[in-house]
């Protein structure tokens, strides 16, 4: 909400024919000549429209204003949309996060998710639901909104009002879900695990699933704003949660059940579950930390960082200047290098994980330190690869696959690449075909069918 070393391939339409069955292919092609080495797709992207809020969260990584108080500094309309078409100038189908603040307090919101959706962005709000009227859920759908993630950290209204400090929040919170669920709009929640609520972690996965939610995002307190150490689990707590969220996955693979800021969830998930094509993926895709890699945040002032829980501005974007900062600032091409220190270094999950840097960094050991919330000792073993991209010579993908693939939004694309041809070997098969597409649809979303743009 993760470091992939070197370039992503470049997926040729070119035709073959495998061997076997005879059946016309398209195979992964190496990436062409003259890209550059540090070239990095950007996938997702979150955007602080606002510093303005309705409510006052003490985890705030932003130490959002009040409501009503004027920032002459925010972004206007116009700026805003500049933004986007930069964004949009980088790369296919890139994932943008709205988000504050409160986005819904900008009565443009809109007219910004429809200018987005218009230049092929994937356009997702981020909200605490407390404005998210029916009204509003139909104007965010017909804007093109994808989908929108909604903030509730307790199924007990006194305990959910207590955290986000307004009476009254968790019940409003509550009506947006419904707003959504009765609209069609795709929904995922989001709760951030503290002492307090871990307790409530299954009830949660519980609640998500039978309500509609397409994914449950469970966040770890970053010690940034007015996130303090009160709000963050212990090192046990830690792990327990992260191995609960292993086996809530399993009971509850209809949906997407995943941790926030923890990428040694990746180590848990390899070493607790049985061999599995979602075990494979889980702990092995080789993401870890996106923070700079394919991963960035910009400012309500137009301001570039790593992450939204990093914040070391990079540079303005205000009057143009995205790609070169992607493509060129110096710690972002640091975060992709993945040089980390500490124990960290040594740890034989450091392909995969690589721990959080914005966690390292906040809690005094700088940038590429070793994230303190981690509790494995390494073991001195040779660091586990990531799940190597698959070259053509194991699964094959139809023409037909392919299409219904590009169908799909491009920061989804390459996951569920992966997900389709572990499958697909698991079975005995040598060739992706839109068949086992429906089927792992089918298996993840049930009758209610994918989201939108996952067709």
């Amino acid at each position: 909400m993760p470091v992939i070393p070197g370039p992503r391939k470049a997926v040729s339409t070119a035709n073959t024919i495998h061997p076997s069955t005879g059946v016309k292919m398209t195979r992964p092609h190496p990436a062409k000549p003259g890209r550059g080495k540090r070239m990095k797709e950007l996938r997702l992207l979150a955007f602080n429209l606002t510093r303005r809020c309705n409510l006052a969260c003490p985890h705030c990584y932003l130490d959002a204003d009040a409501l009503h108080e004027h920032d002459p500094d925010e972004l206007d309309t116009r700026a805003v949309l500049q933004i986007l078409d930069q964004i949009a100038a980088l790369g296919d189908s890139t994932m943008v996060v709205l988000t504050g603040g409160e986005p819904l307090v900008r009565p443009d919101l809109e007219t910004i998710c429809r200018h987005g959706a218009g230049r092929g962005l994937v356009m997702v709000v981020g909200t605490n639901g407390i404005m998210l009227t029916s009204r509003r859920v139909n104007a965010l759908k017909a804007a093109g909104v994808t989908g929108v993630g909604i903030s509730l950290d307790s199924l007990d209204p006194e305990r959910h009002d207590r955290f986000r400090g307004l009476p009254g929040a968790w019940h409003r919170t509550m009506a947006a879900i419904r707003h959504c669920r009765d609209s069609g709009l795709d929904f995922q929640l989001h709760f951030t695990v503290t002492p307090d609520n871990a307790g409530e972690l299954a009830d949660f996965a519980r609640f998500g699933a039978h309500n509609g939610a397409r994914a449950l995002n469970v966040f770890f307190v970053i010690c940034t704003g007015r996130g303090t150490t009160g709000s963050i689990l212990d090192h046990a707590q830690q792990e327990q949660v992260l191995a609960q969220l292993v086996e809530l996955q399993r009971q509850y693979p209809e949906y997407i059940i995943r941790p926030r800021c923890a990428p040694q969830f990746k180590r848990i998930a390899l070493s607790q579950a049985a061999p599995s094509a979602t075990n494979l993926i889980s702990g092995r895709d080789g993401d870890g930390c996106m923070a700079g890699s394919h991963y960035c945040r910009i400012t309500s002032h137009g301001e570039l960082t790593a992450c939204p829980y990093i914040p070391e501005v990079l540079g303005s974007v205000r009057d143009g200047g995205l790609a070169a900062l992607w493509q060129q600032s110096p710690p972002l091409l640091q975060l992709r290098q993945g040089s980390v220190s500490g124990k960290c270094s040594t740890c034989e999950y450091r392909r995969l994980c690589g721990g959080c840097r914005a966690g390292a960094l906040a809690q005094g050991n700088g940038l590429m330190g070793e994230d303190p919330a981690c509790a494995y000792q390494p073991s001195g073993k040779s660091p586990i690869a990531p799940l190597p991209e698959n070259d053509g010579t194991q699964v094959c993908w139809t023409a037909a696959a392919e299409q219904r693939l590009a169908r799909i939004p491009a920061p989804l694309r390459k996951m569920i690449r992966r997900r389709v041809e572990v499958y697909v070997l698991e079975q005995g098969h040598v060739e992706v075909t839109p068949d086992h597409l429906r089927t792992l649809a089918a298996r993840r979303f049930g009758p209610a069918g994918p989201p939108r743009g996952i067709q």
